[in-house]
């Protein structure tokens, strides 16, 4: 019996509440057949419905709760495209780092040249104002005359130190302005992307395709975003240059179990730069030994499309591009919450496929948030909470291909061994409460109370305790 469905109430149908009197006769036997597992049966007429039989024995019993499921793909999720600086804005960040370098080139050389005049103005100053040199005229004072040479010195000393002091300002600012480019062209380089204003789609999978580690998942502007594995994802673009981290270990990992060479760690080294030349090559694209951002996507595994937003040549837009899922088979329950202490991990479970075949599998995932079905929401019913339950099938393949379909499932919540057992129907419910079976020996029919236990539905069989013992002889309904 399913512990979660009233089947104790169809079973106390079944046997009927007017058992509680049993009119003992005579029991004819007749030639014995099999009942049941184990069981041995003769007729008997005695209880003015045709009865036979049963042996009570002893066997191990499995309880089973009978549900409605959906079968399908697991980890359904979305595949978009990564947004990052698109290469004409890329090549303004260069082009204003390379113009501030050069301006700063020209400005360190301006002022290099001004040191040294002033350098030069220093020494002659020195000379010239030494000793007696400082007090001749020349001629000075008169009209039409010359400065003497070390007033004159002294004043182009100062000139060229004025000079020096505004070539120094502006190398300053040059600096300033050389490191802000040169921030921006990083920032730009890191996210780098595969994705520019004319862009557009030049290749996308069929609905339905799998698509592996290597293996392209659509192509922009005729390259192709390659599929690899991992947890991480791309977040940046792959170049010499850049900062150790996750992503790197990734994409090594992925490289190396792509036959590009033994790469380990999480540093892009120059053997990561002649691995992703290599693997662009193979790829018939620029090999550059960088990876744009959206070159490539990580996922857990292998992955199935299950849906493509855009088509071939539309522009490439921020957003969806596929929905995917993993290529791993589930079965999911939205189990009545109140059942959720019955159903844990690892119970066996028998699935009946559509086309009414069987396999089996486990129950992998039990849900702690229950949730409200949303038709009772919409149309302003009372459905009862549920959680999520998850089944993976022990053989995949026996499942089919369909991307979704309804499937029933018995879940095997409970097992005891060595059980004695008697037929369901050979309960009968006393008016007084609890049960009782009818118990022939000898030609005498006499009732004996029992408590249940274990139900098990597919076998039609369940655990009784009480005066009984296997061998004995209980009476049951005939077929």
């Amino acid at each position: 019996m399913s512990r979660f469905s009233p089947h104790i109430d169809r079973r106390r149908a079944l046997v009927g509440a007017g058992a509680a009197v049993v009119a003992v006769a005579a029991l004819v036997l007749v030639l014995a057949s099999p009942f049941g597992r184990g069981g041995r049966a003769a007729a008997s007429t005695d209880n003015g419905s045709p009865t036979t039989l049963y042996t009570v024995s002893r066997q191990d019993l499995s309880e089973q709760t009978q549900v409605s499921a959906t079968l399908g793909y697991a980890d359904p999720s979305t595949i978009s495209v990564a947004s990052g600086t698109a290469p004409a804005n890329l090549q303004q960040a260069q082009d204003a780092a390379e113009t501030a370098d050069a301006t700063l080139a020209d400005d360190t050389k301006a002022l290099d040249q001004a040191r040294a005049a002033l350098d030069g103005d220093t020494r002659k100053l020195s000379i010239d104002c030494a000793g007696s040199n400082a007090a001749e005229t020349g001629g000075g004072g008169a009209a039409g005359g010359s400065a003497p040479p070390c007033a004159a010195d002294s004043q182009a000393m100062t000139t060229a130190s004025q000079g020096v002091a505004s070539s120094a300002s502006k190398v300053q600012a040059d600096e300033r302005a050389a490191a802000s480019a040169g921030e921006v062209l990083a920032q730009a380089q890191s996210s780098a992307s595969l994705v520019g204003p004319s862009s557009s789609y030049t290749m996308l999978p069929a609905v339905g395709a799998i698509v592996r580690r290597g293996g392209a998942l659509y192509g922009i502007g005729g390259q192709p975003v390659t599929l690899l594995y991992g947890s991480v994802p791309q977040w940046r673009a792959f170049a010499s240059g850049m900062s150790p981290g996750r992503d790197v270990a990734e994409l090594n990992a992925n490289l190396r179990a792509l036959g590009y060479g033994p790469l380990s760690g999480d540093a892009f080294t120059s053997a990561t730069e002649s691995a992703v030349a290599r693997f662009q090559a193979a790829r018939s694209v620029p090999a550059t030994g960088s990876l744009l951002l959206g070159a490539v996507v990580f996922e857990p595994g292998a992955v199935r499309v299950t849906s493509v937003t855009p088509t071939n040549g539309a522009p490439v837009q921020a957003g969806p591009v596929l929905g995917i899922t993993s290529v791993r088979r589930v079965i999911t329950i939205a189990l009545d919450a109140s059942q959720q202490s019955s159903v844990k991990i690892g119970d066996a479970v028998a699935i009946t496929l559509p086309d009414n075949s069987t396999t089996p599998g486990r129950v992998t995932y039990v849900g702690s948030v229950a949730t409200t079905p949303s038709s009772s929401n919409q149309g302003g019913g009372s459905g009862a909470p549920t959680i999520e339950v998850d089944v993976t099938p022990d053989h995949p393949g026996a499942t089919g291909r369909l991307d979704q379909a309804p499937v029933d499932v018995s879940i095997t919540t409970a097992t005891v061994g060595n059980a004695l057992v008697v037929p369901v129907n050979a309960l009968l419910a006393l008016a007084g409460g609890g049960y009782a079976v009818e118990v022939v020996i000898a030609g005498v029919h006499t009732l004996v109370g029992v408590s249940l236990g274990l139900f098990d539905d597919a076998e039609g069989l369940v655990q009784v305790r009480g005066r009984l013992h296997a061998g004995q002889s209980v009476v049951v309904p005939s077929e």
